[in-house]
């Protein structure tokens, strides 16, 4: 029987010098990206998370690795994230979770929901003051054909 494979994204603390990228690949093919601070893998594993896993135990010792992700979605839309924490800030996560009646890992899943789900409603509330502010000085006929004009336009510079 042959296992899945997994595409894996690697976040790193701090980009790899060349030398250190051609060490970690040694036993691992790895892509880089143009900075060498993330990199993708494909590792086999019954489920993401055990390729994640495998990926760290591999690696961990060659790589700054911060965090692994799945490059793709599964079949809900999710990502999956591994994440290895100090174990100081591990145990205060375990006791955490366990005065919610959690686990470590739902205790974490359900502050990321919360913490994106403030976050959008903040950037909603941001693009609204910014949308009335523009209309404050001109129609909204206006307004909607400068947008559709800069959307239809290249990007000049980072997004933010």
């Amino acid at each position: 029987m042959t296992m899945p494979h997994h595409a894996l994204e690697i976040l790193l603390t701090r980009p790899l010098t060349a030398a250190e990228l051609r060490h970690a690949a040694h036993p691992w093919p790895l892509a880089a990206n143009h900075d060498s601070n993330r990199l993708m893998a494909v590792t086999s594993g019954k489920t993401p998370e055990r390729a994640a896993h495998r990926l760290r135990q591999r690696l961990a010792t060659r790589l700054p690795i911060d965090v692994i992700t799945s490059h793709y979605t599964d079949a809900r839309g999710r990502v999956m994230l591994n994440v290895a924490f100090p174990p100081a800030a591990y145990t205060h996560l375990r006791r955490s979770a366990r005065r919610a009646g959690l686990t470590p890992e739902r205790f974490v899943r359900e502050a990321l929901h919360r913490d994106l789900a403030e976050h959008a409603d903040r950037e909603a509330d941001r693009l609204d003051h910014a949308v009335r502010q523009l209309l404050a000085g001109t129609t909204p006929a206006h307004l909607l054909s400068a947008v559709g004009h800069a959307l239809t336009r290249p990007l000049e510079g980072p997004t933010p």
